[in-house]
């Protein structure tokens, strides 16, 4: 089989599916929409994969460009003459390929963010939505939240394969954690307002202010870097935050092992990739009550809910953690158990082929 895997850049989950395609034995091309700085993955395109010259890759992707991007993806298309064009996020690689007119070929494939946050932004997004999913041979998604909303914009429901992308469960795995006073939080995600990262901070400076003893470690960077270092300055725990910056896929199990929880604020997600990390490396969780967060988690089993947004709720339960620290280990066991029998990747991903079948068959 002949796959063209068109993707909006280069991040750690391309180099995933990229990779597992080229060792599935299959020929694979591959297409980068932008370069928008959206990941940090440092690692080469893996061995095996045709990286292919076109017009865009270069700069981040502008509305303005689709008329010359289209133009150039029909020149790729026709000369690679791919079975599959597996494409995503919905807005912008998939919908490039239903405008040059290879819907037949195409599986859109669903970030999470693109119908969450992107379909509903305007009526032009829930036009070019609907435009994509009503051409597309075929859809992944990782989760029912998403699987619902793609019927919801006129994907067919019989064209569906829906699977946690998962992780790979043999880097992120649970280490002994020698004993600590410190009550040590992790924080993965993005300093983006989509991630909530503002209210964990001020749930943070109230429960820490309570206890001395607690610390949250801020992996990662972004536009709202200067608004958390003031709430943690006002706050007065400044001492008690630890910021490592952006960290790579090799050091990043590191984290999650010396953490007693992993919380994630975040207002929107499909099944997120760093709560499956967390699990897998056998760590309980504190997350927002939204739909993708309620498939995996399970409120004193392996982690706990806190109101969207709330920054009170989030430290009642904050509070709730540390008088169950006795109890974490045994939850984060929970929690792996679950990654291990849910999220492990080598074994979801060769459910994305059901999609490809229907394709070429």
């Amino acid at each position: 089989m002949k796959i063209l895997y068109f993707s909006r850049d280069y991040t750690p989950h391309d180099h995933r599916f990229l990779a597992a395609l080229a060792e599935s034995g299959h020929e694979v091309g591959y297409l980068r929409l932008e370069d928008g700085g959206l990941g940090r993955e440092d690692r080469p395109v893996p061995a095996g994969v045709e990286q292919l010259s076109w017009a865009g890759g270069r700069a981040p992707f502008e509305w303005a460009a689709l008329p010359r991007l289209t133009v150039s993806l029909r020149k790729v298309v026709r000369s690679f003459r791919p079975d599959v064009i597996h494409a995503g996020p919905i807005q912008s690689a998939a919908f490039l390929v239903a405008l040059a007119g290879f819907s037949r070929k195409l599986v859109s494939v669903s970030w999470g963010y693109d119908l969450l946050m992107d379909a509903p932004r305007s009526a032009w997004m829930r036009f070019v939505t609907r435009y994509t999913l009503r051409r597309s041979a075929a859809f992944l998604g990782d989760c029912e939240t998403i699987r619902n909303l793609a019927i919801s914009y006129g994907m067919n429901p019989e064209r569906i394969v829906t699977f946690p992308w998962g992780v790979d469960l043999a880097h992120f795995t649970p280490a002994p954690k020698a004993a600590e006073s410190a009550f040590t939080l992790l924080s993965t995600r993005g300093w983006a307002p989509i991630y909530g990262v503002d209210v964990l901070a001020r749930a943070f400076v109230r429960f820490a202010r309570r206890h001395p003893e607690a610390r949250l470690v801020m992996l990662g960077n972004g536009p709202l870097a200067a608004d958390l270092r003031r709430i943690f300055l006002r706050g007065g725990v400044m001492e008690q935050v630890t910021f490592p910056g952006l960290v790579g896929y090799a050091d990043l199990p590191r984290f999650y092992r010396m953490a007693d929880l992993y919380l994630s604020a975040s207002h929107s997600d499909g099944s997120s990739i760093s709560l499956l990390e967390a699990m897998a490396c056998g760590l309980p969780v504190l997350v927002s009550d939204i739909p993708g967060n309620r498939e995996w988690v399970t409120p004193g089993e392996n982690g706990w809910w806190f109101r969207d947004g709330d920054v009170e709720d989030l430290e009642a339960r904050l509070e709730d953690a540390r008088a169950a620290r006795q109890r974490l280990p045994e939850m984060g066991r929970a929690a792996r158990r679950l990654a291990e029998s849910r999220a492990d990747w080598r074994k979801n991903f060769p459910k994305l082929f059901e999609a490809y079948r229907w394709v070429v068959e």
